[in-house]
């Protein structure tokens, strides 16, 4: 299948769809009804189906003039037929519209248009509604915006006054009400009416978290398309498990990332990273109190609308700050994204336990509020179900991930920067699960939300085997740059590390990105000038300081080929782990990408369209990335072809001196041989006789070799270091 993003009408230049504006239109920036036929045609006479994006947790307002149904609200109030769209607290009308800048005056806005079209009032680039018969020409600005049911404010309040639910801390992202069945119908209908004349096979489901309730949504989905193959973008912590409820096949994937570049991580390489981390950084804190203190930042300062609003609705606890209190550390305390009551009430049990210790004082409003926050049908429940995954996000992902640099590799959505790594037992045993458990379930290795490209992250795997070049790097590079906050100068120095020789301007604009998200010198709102300045002039040293450079490219000299090992490693794992895997556009050849929008870049299509049909034999490795482009394709083929030797998991071994470097499973006629920690294997003399046995004749499907009985890895692996061994 083709898998693409939100199709229905975004805002004007967005580059993911995800700020879809209008339910009833595909987007005309990507070629509207008649590329959206062309696509389904193209697709079909392929034999391919159709995957698609949807977004049911809310609808972009950044233009209101865009957004029809929330234009209408703006203009109508509660008399708008869309009124019931918006997760809108009315009791708090107008609704709040930060967009105002800080000195903005009322000379700064003007009133446009004519009795017969409508009248608008207009700021910068931003227009906005005026209600009918709310104007007659000659009233003052500041008299025709008291009548508006919405009142244009500065963009400072949003955190502390947004009257309307939205994305996260975004609030040009309105959240949507779908749990009302006449908005579930009016928002889905041209989705469900193209999944009913199969165009689309399967939906991805994006932020279920956000909605008020996550299970009743995928029933009701599930009701109305009975066949459709349906994955959640769904981010797991730690020894959580999904619903087994659901009626989804899955999640889009982001555990099985987690779990397939972990195992090319050196797990015994921990105590000594943690003990450089600690000397370069002078940072003795774990993760747990990053994420603490992260998520204790945002909640105070992003969220406070939110606390807001949940507290409003508890009027029996009459000493509101204390309640707003509860609120918040218990949203800090919580171990998951959210519970889904009735189900996951000990998440509850533990943040409640969690807060009992840590702030006694508040033990008695939190018993006044635990019965409520314990029914699953009370607004105040799932209004805090919601306040916790926002505030795991933005707190962890968007935070605590930019500031706990120990090693970056491992800060990635889904992931877990405590775990250093994982065994291939403990891979095994995570394989095994998702086949009983999750067989159909999305594999991801990268995504639009990844904070950086699976290659750069397979090459910094590498960085657990090398150990003191590294080390020598990472103190040249420290002791030349000024950047304040040394945590954050040896995570921009892995990042150039990972991602070399990436250009200047694609590193400068990341490196502003990771240090406002960050906030360990600078932010978004209130950006630190000298601070920044020495992030971009440590850029710059990269570039344009020869000894640097020199040292940058001896350490890039050692860990090159080896990541060029790891990264056809995890995409042949991923290919063929039980799953149904994902490819990310481009991620086909070696990639250099980083978090968004670095990601969203446009692909040469054409490019890897003609060097697919150039490869008639297997290619080298070299820095091409032909090689992974034909490892990818051979496998995609062969999951296509022969789909029989997939349906299993059995962990493979090897015998000899070098077996823990193979990682091998069989999923019923297809064994995955893999290379791991490949500079440790060459230092400890290479395969020597370590050996696989076979007891069936198996082809090789990347060279074409054929193999049986006593099979010497040195002998595997002398092409490639990865093996796609089929049974005859």
């Amino acid at each position: 299948a083709i898998y693409v993003s939100p199709i229905l009408q975004a805002a004007s230049g967005s580059d993911h769809g995800y700020d879809v504006v209008d339910v009833s239109q595909v987007d005309a920036e990507r070629g509207g009804e008649t590329g959206w036929r062309a696509l389904v045609e193209a697709a079909a006479a392929k034999g391919l189906k159709l995957v698609v994006d949807i977004v049911p947790n809310h609808l972009g307002i950044a233009a209101p003039a865009e957004n029809p149904s929330w234009w209408s609200v703006l203009r109508d109030g509660q008399a708008s037929p869309y009124a019931a769209w918006y997760d809108i607290d009315w009791s708090r009308a107008p609704i709040l519209t930060p967009v105002l800048g800080e000195d903005a005056t009322d000379e700064d806005l003007e009133i446009a248009g004519d009795g017969a079209a409508g009248y608008e009032l207009r700021y910068a680039e931003h227009r906005f509604p005026i209600a009918a018969g709310t104007y007659l020409p000659g009233d003052p600005v500041a008299e025709l915006r008291t009548r508006q049911h919405y009142r244009l404010v500065s963009w400072r309040r949003a955190n502390t006054e947004l009257n309307y639910r939205r994305f996260f801390a975004i609030t040009t992202l309105a959240g949507l009400r779908v749990e009302d069945d006449t908005v579930f119908d009016a928002t889905h209908e041209r989705v469900l009416r193209w999944v009913k004349e199969d165009y689309i096979a399967g939906l991805r489901i994006d932020h279920p978290d956000g909605l008020v309730d996550p299970a009743g949504y995928l029933a009701r989905l599930r009701e109305a398309a009975p066949d459709t193959w349906i994955v959640v973008e769904k981010i797991l912590q730690p020894g959580e498990k999904l619903p087994v409820d659901w009626p989804a096949q899955g999640t889009t994937g982001y555990d099985a990332m987690a779990e397939v570049n972990g195992v090319f991580i050196d797990p015994a390489a921990e105590p000594a990273f943690t003990d450089l981390y600690r000397r370069f950084t002078g940072d003795d804190r774990d993760l747990a109190a990053h994420v603490a203190d992260g998520k204790r930042m945002v909640v105070f300062e992003l969220f406070p609308a939110e606390v807001a609003r949940i507290t409003g609705l508890i009027p029996e606890v009459t000493d509101g700050e204390a309640l707003q209190q509860v609120l918040a550390e218990l949203a800090v305390a919580f171990d998951v994204y959210r519970s889904y009551l009735p189900d996951g009430a000990e998440h509850l049990d533990r943040a409640m336990a969690a807060v009992r210790r840590s702030h006694p004082e508040l033990s008695e409003v939190l018993a006044l509020i635990e019965p409520r926050l314990r029914d699953a049908g009370d607004e105040v429940a799932s209004r805090f179900q919601q306040l916790t995954g926002a505030v795991m996000a933005k707190g962890v992902e968007d935070t605590a991930y930019y500031r706990y640099a120990r090693f970056i590799t491992l800060n990635e959505v889904g992931g877990d920067p405590a775990h250093f790594g994982y065994t291939a037992g403990e891979f095994h045993a995570a394989q095994a699960a998702r086949q009983r458990d999750w067989p159909e379930s999305m594999t991801s290795l990268s995504t639009h939300d990844t904070k950086r490209g699976e290659d750069v992250r397979a090459r910094l795997a590498v960085l657990s085997e090398v150990g003191d070049p590294w080390a020598d790097f990472a103190e040249q590079f420290l002791s030349r740059t000024a950047i304040p906050n040394p945590a954050f100068g040896y995570f921009l120095a892995q990042t150039v590390v990972g991602a070399a020789p990436i250009e200047r301007g694609r590193m400068h604009a990341y490196a502003e990105k990771a240090m406002r998200e960050a906030s360990g010198g600078t932010c978004w709102n209130d950006p630190d000038e000298a601070f920044e300045r020495a992030v971009h002039d440590a850029v710059d040293d990269v570039y344009d300081d020869e000894s640097l450079a020199s040292s940058l490219n001896r350490l890039l000299s050692i860990i090159e080929q080896p990541g060029w090992s790891n990264s056809l490693g995890q995409k042949l794992v991923q290919l063929t782990m039980p799953g149904i895997p994902d490819v990310y556009q481009g991620t086909e050849l070696w990639g250099d990408s980083l978090v968004d929008p670095d990601n969203r870049r446009p692909v040469d299509f054409t490019a890897r369209q003609e060097l697919l049909g150039q490869l008639a034999v297997p290619p080298v490795v070299d820095d091409t990335g032909r090689a992974k482009l034909w490892i990818t394709a051979a496998a995609l083929q062969t999951r296509r072809d022969r789909p029989e030797l997939f349906t299993g998991y059995h962990p493979v071994q090897a015998s000899g001196p070098a077996t823990g470097h193979l990682l091998g499973f069989d999923r019923g006629g297809a064994i995955t041989c893999v290379t791991r920690l490949s500079i440790t294997l060459a230092d400890q003399d290479g395969w020597q006789d370590t050996a696989l046995t076979l007891d069936h004749d198996y082809a090789d499907r990347l060279t074409g070799k054929d193999y049986r009985g006593r099979v010497l890895l040195a002998d595997l692996f002398d092409h490639y270091p990865v093996a796609l061994l089929l049974k005859a």
